[in-house]
């Protein structure tokens, strides 16, 4: 009974959001100036549909930056994403409620590529004459060439248009309409644009291997929204993991100190300086050319109420774990990076500055090209995710690398890095040091192991035994191709033996690996049930000490 009535709070909750927001006052005054995440993180706490009202206030340049996030999906995580033709005339439907000019208006104000290729995902257009019934001349009648049997049929604006899905029809129509009546210039382009897609397809010739007209079109929208999301420091899912895979492979030779990695150069040179904004990235967002003036006080007193609103139900993306000021009562585990970074800050805030943008970039590209426990990580974790790596980077960044005058800094201070040492490296290639020590000195090692381990062991029950052996096959083949995560589905056997030790070789085998509070499970802790959200990230040598006791523990753990 308790369980059912905390569901029914939780459900009310985003209808209880919705209420409080629509009754501030000024409201319209309000919306346009948040950023566009803040808008997506409501829609998505509330839902689209409950939240046509508030979606209703935002600008077309807050919707078009809105539909960069929310029109796009990648069926697994760190995938490339796919434009979403159905949350498209979901859209459709959502704006037209508040009338189909109102939605025809704001449709008229955004990207041209993009609406054009969302409705050319919904019906196909013809000229009317280029389908109409007449007569040869030698006298043959030629039936009307579209079938209006299903009645998905419509004249708009001299143009004859087919719907080729059911769901958001009418609101399509309406839209559509509207752009007729109201914004011709729009509707033109958007039509003789949905009409060169509608065509039948290429002559088969050397060429018919070339994207269709179609496939084109999206390719192009969605390398628009891939340049446009750079600017403002996305990651697109493609350059973060071929990122990451070029990080693993990196050698501490006897060689200098390698250059920052292409694709993150290129990435931080083409990133916009952040817009200003409050700590709750709420900004002014008028259209452009609009004189900027002051806040009326009731104005002031409404965005506040907003922020309240939003504040407190945590729609607010969690801010980054700070990297400074760690905890008085342990010894912080990222040590290394805070005291690098309470150095900068102190020294040099142009430096300071440009190492957070790269902690930065790295965070979005974890997120982008990465999973922990075959999910997407939050934006916190890719933050803590970033940051942790980047201590072990520092922890076991080659003496060989260090020069003469930072090797005379190490040997005055005792210390295995100069205080000085972010202000002529850049966190890019401390990253790439933590990283591959994480792949090398975790995730191939402890697959190397557990391949060892169940190459010798053997269980009487012949169901479990024969997971085993595929678990076996498995892992070795991904382990010698470099990405033992891909043996995920096949460790599930382990369930079988101890969860726990399941949850820790999981969390081990990772893309980006992590320490699952079943790891202690080998080490006599008593555990028999853990949480799948109590982990961490691995940010120095001590813990992955800690891992190789776990797996010289887990025969005993598995097996008796």
């Amino acid at each position: 009974m308790t369980k059912r009535l905390d569901l029914t709070r939780r459900q009310a909750e985003p209808q209880g959001l919705l209420d409080r927001l629509l009754h501030t006052p000024h409201l319209a005054y309000v919306v346009p100036r948040l950023q566009p995440e803040l808008i997506h993180r409501v829609i998505q706490r509330c839902g689209l549909e409950d939240s046509s009202e508030f979606v209703a206030l935002a600008t077309p340049e807050q919707l078009e930056r809105v539909f960069d996030l929310d029109l796009w999906r990648a069926v697994r995580p760190g995938q490339d994403e796919q434009f979403d033709a159905d949350r498209f005339g979901v859209w459709l439907e959502v704006l037209a409620e508040s009338g189909a000019d109102v939605a025809a208006r704001k449709l008229a104000e955004m990207d041209g590529g993009l609406v054009t290729a969302g409705f050319a995902q919904h019906l196909r257009v013809y000229d009317r004459a280029a389908v109409s019934r007449y007569t040869t001349t030698d006298g043959e009648e030629i039936t009307e060439a579209v079938n209006r049997t299903d009645g998905l049929v419509c004249e708009v604006g001299g143009y004859l248009t087919v719907g080729m899905r059911t769901d958001s029809w009418e609101a399509i129509v309406a839209v559509l309409t509207s752009l007729a009546e109201d914004h011709h210039d729009c509707f033109e382009r958007v039509m003789s644009g949905c009409r060169a897609l509608s065509n039948s397809g290429f002559e088969i010739d050397g060429l018919h291997d070339l994207l269709d007209n179609g496939n084109q079109a999206m390719f192009d929208v969605a390398v628009d929204r891939e340049q446009r999301r750079e600017t403002r420091g996305y990651v697109a899912p493609a350059q973060a993991r071929a990122f990451l895979e070029a990080s693993r492979r990196l050698r501490f030779g006897p060689d200098m100190v390698p250059p920052v990695d292409p694709i993150a150069r290129a990435h931080l040179r083409t990133v916009d300086p952040p817009t200003a904004t409050d700590a709750y990235g709420a900004r002014e967002q008028l259209p452009k050319g609009t004189r900027t003036l002051p806040i009326p006080d009731d104005h002031a007193e409404s965005f506040a109420t907003v922020v309240e609103v939003l504040r407190d139900a945590g729609i607010f993306a969690p801010q980054p774990r700070a990297l400074l000021n760690a905890a008085d009562t342990h010894t912080s585990r990222l040590q290394h990076i805070q005291a690098q970074m309470q150095f900068l800050l102190e020294r040099d805030h142009i430096v300071s500055s440009q190492r957070n943008d790269e902690i930065a970039y790295l965070a979005n590209t974890i997120a982008a090209g990465c999973t922990v426990q075959a999910r997407p990580l939050s934006a916190e974790e890719a933050w803590d995710a970033a940051t942790a790596v980047c201590n072990l980077g520092l922890e076991n960044w080659p003496p060989h690398w260090l020069t003469a005058q930072e090797l005379s800094a190490v040997a005055r201070t005792g210390t295995a890095l100069p205080d000085d040492f972010l202000l002529s490296h850049d966190l890019v290639t401390v990253f790439q040091v933590g990283w591959t020590v994480l792949h090398d000195n975790v995730v191939m090692h402890v697959a190397e192991q557990v391949i060892a381990i169940l190459a010798t062991l053997r269980c009487d029950d012949g169901e479990i035994q024969s997971g085993l052996d595929e678990l076996r096959i498995e892992l070795t083949r991904h382990w010698r191709a470099g990405a033992p995560w891909r043996a995920g589905d096949a460790l599930d056997v382990i369930t079988m033996l101890d969860m726990p030790a399941w949850a820790a070789l999981a969390g081990l085998l990772n893309e980006c690996p992590i320490m699952h509070a079943g790891l202690s499970a080998g080490r006599g802790s008593g555990t028999h049930a853990v949480s799948a959200t109590d982990f961490e990230f691995i940010s120095e040598n001590s813990q992955i000490a800690s891992v190789r006791e776990f797996l010289r523990l887990l025969p005993s753990v598995l097996f008796g």
